[in-house]
């Protein structure tokens, strides 16, 4: 599972993102996260990849995640932000076409 969260630009919003994405790296499922910053506009991303949704929404009840991460995303953008990945495509062009979970039974 991919998240995407949008931002604008706020006083020490790196802190706070950086804080909030080193929370949500200790939550079981995690994967990865990546903070952005937009090289044209004062905007910010924060990228994280989870093993599956249940893993990203479990993640979001610990404790440092409701200290840190929480109050980060309340100021978010309001714009779908996950997303089940259904194509990887490796450097090469090596792809990997993946089953949509809205597909199965």
């Amino acid at each position: 599972m991919i998240a995407i969260t949008h931002f604008d630009d706020a006083p020490d919003f790196e802190q706070r993102a950086q804080r909030a994405l080193e929370a949500l790296a200790q939550r079981p499922g995690y994967l990865r996260g990546t903070l952005g910053r937009s090289i044209d506009d004062d905007a910010w991303v924060l990228l994280t990849e989870w093993e599956n949704v249940g893993s990203y929404r479990r993640a979001l009840g610990g404790y440092d995640v409701k200290l840190h991460a929480t109050p980060l995303m309340a100021t978010a953008r309001d714009i779908p932000s996950a997303f089940e990945p259904l194509l990887d495509v490796a450097p090469g062009g090596a792809s990997v076409l993946k089953q949509s979970d809205r597909e199965l039974p």
